[in-house]
Order: structure tokens, then C-alpha cells, then sequence
């Protein structure tokens, strides 16, 4: 079977309005072509204020392996909402690597690759036709984005063309700039409530959200929409059909984008190869609502709050319901208290896999996390290791399960996840998603579906996620205290808690012939170095004889500081007999060549003292470490007098 093609899309937010349709564009030609489809995004907007936390999730783009890709396409309305310009810099960087691999842009420019522009003109034409010649309104005021901004001055010069094409003429004062935001509509009309601009008949709004902002601000100070003004946006939000005022608004042209990408993607992946357009259907693009004095449609006002509202007593009982989570199961579902309540890996990867029902539809999900995740010493936060590892894979089609952290697979970064290189009857679409806490990289999800899937990533997915990353950084956090109380922090040798921590796991398993070596070590002369040079000078000798335990000590054998400048040695396992000597001239030898290293004006040594014996309750043990210190003591009190 020769390999299927397989193009990337990179974009932010896909849960937004304009991800949601342009990937639904894509997703319809891709089905078509039988291509697969990677999606690489980050689950929040580039402009996210935490900057740490935007680390995180953009380093998803730094997985995307362009080599195993046939074409690219860049969501230039996404990625252009960094203000700082590093995402697509990096992107860019990524992508010179690969100068004959046939890249895109969606709607807003990516300097030096080709630009796929929205139709959204006969669009917005229609909407200024709308509002002349329905409602027959004259007196116009239109709000578009940001000034310079490449949507934004496009959207702004259609409609005044249009309204001028009627013969009717808008005021300077009513062509203002925004921000595409509540903001710019909340500011408008505190504008109009002042009479800083003059009140018009009608607003156009070049997104829903700045209309949003402007009818809200208004019918708290009387102004009524739509009894004296008139409002219409532009990209049909859920958030514009569930308002109290439903707005009438249209849809932007962005599954027609993404459909567009594609075909201009395989005209270079597959020269002279059919190409099949997708045809926009321009006469349903108008979602009426009662902003612009239409009768409102009650089924999409109804569809857009059921998939926003928070349910607790839905009827879950029907497995549709569950075949489509919504955020009211995965909040009633507890989730995050079983995730952040797990006390061990296991049990935290067992919710995860019992709770990856929350992201259906899916054919596989898989959870791939750094080897070396758990390591609170070994935090990263950009660019992935080499290798990564599965550690939960559910499957709805009957391939590998599992969730235990003793079962995993680990593969090379490169691959991304390996079930993208298999051979396979039909295509999928693959959502790659961040997983980190606050920009510490822990690794990411795969979500494995049909290419004919058209259920999209939501703000469920997002949270699922936001749980996962939480859980996660808690095991660590847990590891972490763990740690603390059972080490010594000067040095990071076990403490006493430590010792007898390990020594109650070891000792019920020593085979009958094993024995037990107890060595028990004082440095000489703290007393004398603290008070003639200082605790400083003192500290670093502890730590030297430290080190030198630890050298000295077996993968079988375990070194703790008991106390103060008191180290003991201690091993369970088959030793030679004379193996006490051997640790104590191994002890003695490695303290002086660490010492030497050192031009200090005193020296550092210590006594020790060793005993090997059958030993295999924690009584012996405590018995044996007793015998060692009267040795150690014996040898302190000879060196003493050899010195004299």
C-alpha cells in the first residue's frame, strides 16, 4: 500500500469560530483526497497574558516533523494573534529547513509563502444589502479591527463600497477602527451615549464580538436593539445566538478557505490530479436574530446554548450523549478531584484512562509523556526529547488498550506518535495538544479520528486537558515532598526516615545467606573548622565527607546522613567477608583524594568504623549500627593518639 499523503495544518484555539469552519473545510477536501490531516495546535489564543503558560502550549509546533509531511498550511489568523511575533519566527525557521515542501497561509499574510484569501466579499455585501434593503436604513455606521490589519481593512473597504454602490453616503464619524473585541463596541457606545459621535440608524459590526459589546453597553443605559437601533455582525458566534438579544449575523467564509487550502495544496502535492472544489452554499450563510428587527432562529439560539450550558441531571443513561461529551459530564464527572487525589502514577493514569471517554469521538486517544517526566531534578520547557512514551492509549475500535505505567511504549520523537506511519483502509485526522504545566513540557495527547468526523475539538477537550496537566504537575509536586522528607537537603543523601523507609522494604526480602553491612562514619574536627573558619568552611567538609560516602556507595547500598556530621552505610546482599575492611580503606581512600583536591587551610577526615553480620529484622540492623559506631568511635580515639 503506498503511503497516503498527509498535509499539517498549525493553528491556535480550535475551538474558536474561525478554526472550528476553516478545519471543517479542510477536513471535507481531505476526505475527499483521501489525505490524512495533522493538526497541531495550542488550546488557547496566542495573545494569552501568562507567559509561561503560552511556552507550554506552543511548543506544540516545535513537534510538527515537516519531513513526514506532504503539504503545509498555516492558520495566518490564528498564529499572527502573537503580538510578539516568536511563534511564527520559530515556524518559519522549522519550514526553511524544507524549501520545496509546498506551504499556505489561511486569510492573514506570512511573509514569503502564498496567501489563500477568505471570499468573504459577496458576504459581506449581502450583509449591507441586508440592512439598505430589508430594513431600508440610510444612515450607517460601520466598525471593522484594528487599523493596518489586513482582515480588517479588507472587511471595511467591501462594505463601504457596497454602501456606496446604493448611493448613500456614511459619515467619517461612523467608520471607526476596533479591536474585533467587546471592547470596541463597549466603547462605541459610551461614544453614542455621550454624543461624541452622532446616533445612526444601524451598526455594522465586522465581528460578533464587537457588536456583542455594543448592544450590551447600550440596553443598560435604555437604548433599545433593535426599537431604536439597529445591529448585524459578521461570523455567526455561539455567543451572538445565545444573547439575550440574539444577533443576526453571517458567516464567515471559512469552511470555502479551508476547502481552498487544500485544493491549492494537492494541484502542487499531485500535479494534474483531479481537483474537486468545494461549493459554498452563500444563501444559508445569514443566521437572523432580532438585533436587526428579523425574526430570530430559535433552533440555532437553542442548539448554540445546549452546547454552551452546564448540565448536572442530563438523561446519560442514552449513549449518544456520551458518544459527545459536554463540559456538564466532565464537571459531574469529578475528574479533577480523582486526578489531583491520586497518591501514585498508577492510580492517576487509571482516572485518565477510565475518563478518556469525555473526548468522543474518537478512533484511538494516546497520552505521551517524557521518559523522564516524574523526574523533579530534570524540568523542560522548550523542544521535546528525543524519545517519548505512551503511557495511556484507549481505543474505540478495538486496537491496544492500557493505562498501567509498567506497560508503555516508547518510540522516537521524530515519529510523533507511530500509529501516523502505519498502513491504514481509510484516512484520519490527528489533533495534537499540548500537555505541560505552565510552561514545564510533560509532553502531549493524540486524538486519532475519522477524516469524516465533523465533531470538533471544544472548550470539553480544553479542560480535559487543563485536569490532565494539573494531575500531573501533583504527582510531581507529591514526588517532590515525598523526596523531601526522606533526604537530607544539605546533602541529598536519605535521612533517618529514609533509612528505615528503605530498610522495611529490604529486609523482609533478603534471601537466607544474604547478610547485612552497617558502616557508620564521624567527621573529625567539625567542632575546631566551625569555630576557627566558620559554619561555610564547616558545611563544605560535611558535604566532602558526604561525597565520599556516596562514591563509595553500591547500586545495592544506600548512604544517610543520621545527623549533624554522622553518615551511616548501609547494604543487604551476598558479600565477600571481608567486605567491611574493604568499604572502610574504599571510604578513607576516596575522602583523601576529594580533599586533596582542595587547597584548605585544615584538613578534612573522618573515622568510620564497619561491621558484616546476619542481619534481618530492623532490630539487628539497629544492632549492627551500634557495633559500627563503638568501631568508629575506637578508631576516632586511635587516630587521635597516633596525632599526639
Amino acid at each position: 500500500m503506498n503511503r497516503r499523503k498527509r498535509i499539517a495544518l498549525l493553528t491556535a484555539q480550535i475551538e474558536a469560530v474561525h478554526e472550528r469552519q476553516s478545519i471543517d473545510g479542510i477536513l471535507r477536501q481531505c476526505q475527499k483526497y483521501d489525505y490524512d490531516l495533522c493538526v497541531f495546535s495550542t488550546m488557547v489564543h496566542l495573545d494569552f497574558p501568562r507567559p509561561h503558560y503560552l511556552m507550554g502550549e506552543s511548543n506544540i509546533f516545535r513537534l510538527a516533523d515537516f519531513s513526514a509531511m506532504d503539504g503545509v498550511i498555516l492558520d495566518g489568523t490564528a498564529l499572527n494573534g502573537d503580538p510578539t511575533g516568536t511563534v511564527i519566527r520559530r515556524i518559519c525557521e522549522q519550514l526553511s529547513a524544507f524549501p520545496m515542501l509546498p506551504v499556505c497561509v489561511l486569510q492573514m499574510p506570512i511573509e514569503g509563502y502564498p496567501l489563500i484569501e477568505c471570499s468573504n466579499e459577496p458576504i459581506l455585501r449581502e450583509l449591507c444589502r441586508h440592512m439598505i434593503e430589508v430594513h431600508h436604513k440610510t444612515r450607517l455606521c460601520v466598525m471593522t479591527g484594528q487599523k493596518g490589519n489586513y482582515v480588517a481593512e479588507h472587511r471595511l473597504s467591501v462594505m463601504l463600497d457596497e454602501i456606496r454602490r446604493h448611493r448613500l453616503n456614511v459619515l467619517p464619524e461612523h467608520i471607526l477602527y476596533g479591536d474585533f473585541w467587546y471592547s470596541s463596541g463597549d466603547r462605541l457606545a459610551d461614544q453614542l451615549l455621550s454624543g461624541e459621535i452622532s446616533m445612526p440608524e444601524a451598526v455594522l459590526c465586522a465581528s460578533d464580538h464587537m457588536a456583542l459589546g455594543l448592544i450590551e453597553k447600550l440596553q443598560k443605559h435604555g437604548i433599545r436593539v433593535p426599537e431604536d437601533l439597529l445591529v448585524i455582525g459578521f461570523d455567526a458566534t455561539d455567543e451572538g445566538a445565545a444573547c439575550q438579544t440574539p444577533l443576526s449575523s453571517y458567516d464567515a467564509s471559512d469552511v470555502q478557505l479551508g476547502a481552498d487550502a487544500v485544493d491549492w495544496l494537492r494541484e502542487r502535492m499531485e500535479p494534474g490530479a483531479p481537483v474537486q472544489p468545494y461549493v459554498m452554499d452563500s444563501d444559508s450563510m445569514f443566521r437572523p436574530g432580532t438585533s436587526c428587527g428579523c425574526q430570530s432562529s430559535l433552533t440555532r439560539t437553542v442548539d448554540s446554548m445546549r452546547h454552551a450550558l452546564y448540565f448536572t441531571s442530563r438523561n446519560y443513561v442514552d449513549p449518544e450523549l456520551t458518544r459527545h461529551a459536554d463540559v456538564g459530564l466532565l464537571m459531574e464527572s469529578y475528574l479533577f478531584e480523582n486526578l489531583t487525589g491520586s497518591d501514585t502514577p498508577e492510580e492517576c493514569m487509571r482516572y485518565i484512562y477510565e475518563n478518556s471517554y469525555h473526548l468522543n469521538p474518537f478512533r484511538n486517544l494516546y497520552l505521551c509523556l517524557r521518559e523522564d517526566w516524574m523526574d523533579i531534578d530534570s524540568d523542560r520547557y522548550e523542544g521535546y526529547p528525543d524519545t517519548m512514551r505512551i503511557v495511556v492509549a484507549e481505543s474505540d475500535v478495538g486496537e491496544e488498550s492500557f493505562y498501567q505505567t509498567g506497560k508503555h511504549i516508547t518510540f522516537p520523537t521524530k515519529q510523533m506518535i507511530p500509529k501516523l506511519h502505519e498502513p491504514r483502509e481509510l484516512a484520519s485526522v490527528f489533533y495534537f495538544l499540548p500537555v505541560h504545566f505552565d510552561g514545564k513540557l510533560l509532553g502531549y495527547t493524540v486524538l486519532q479520528r475519522d477524516i469524516s468526523e465533523r465533531f470538533k475539538v471544544n472548550l470539553v477537550c480544553r479542560n480535559w486537558l487543563r485536569f490532565i496537566n494539573n494531575a500531573l504537575e501533583m504527582i510531581r509536586t507529591k514526588k517532590r515532598l515525598q523526596t523531601f522528607s526522606v533526604r537530607d537537603e544539605m546533602t541529598g543523601t536519605l535521612n533517618r526516615r529514609g533509612m528505615y523507609t528503605h530498610l522495611e522494604q529490604v529486609l523482609p526480602q533478603m534471601a537466607e545467606h544474604d547478610r547485612l553491612l552497617a558502616c557508620v562514619i564521624d567527621m573529625d574536627g567539625l567542632k575546631y573548622i566551625n569555630g576557627t573558619f566558620g559554619h561555610l568552611e564547616g558545611d563544605f567538609g560535611i558535604k566532602l565527607v558526604s561525597a565520599a560516602a556516596a562514591a563509595v556507595t553500591e547500586p545495592h547500598e544506600i548512604c544517610i546522613r543520621a545527623g549533624g556530621d554522622e553518615f551511616y552505610l548501609i547494604g543487604t546482599g551476598s558479600y565477600a567477608p571481608d567486605a567491611a575492611e574493604q568499604k572502610k580503606q574504599a571510604f578513607l581512600q576516596a575522602l583523601a583524594q576529594k580533599a586533596a583536591l582542595y587547597d584548605k587551610p585544615y584538613s578534612i577526615t573522618a573515622s568510620i568504623g564497619a561491621v558484616l553480620c546476619d542481619a534481618h529484622t530492623m532490630q539487628e540492623a539497629e544492632e549492627a549500627l551500634s557495633r559500627a559506631d563503638e568501631q568508629m568511635y575506637q578508631f576516632k580515639i586511635s587516630r587521635k593518639k597516633q596525632r599526639q
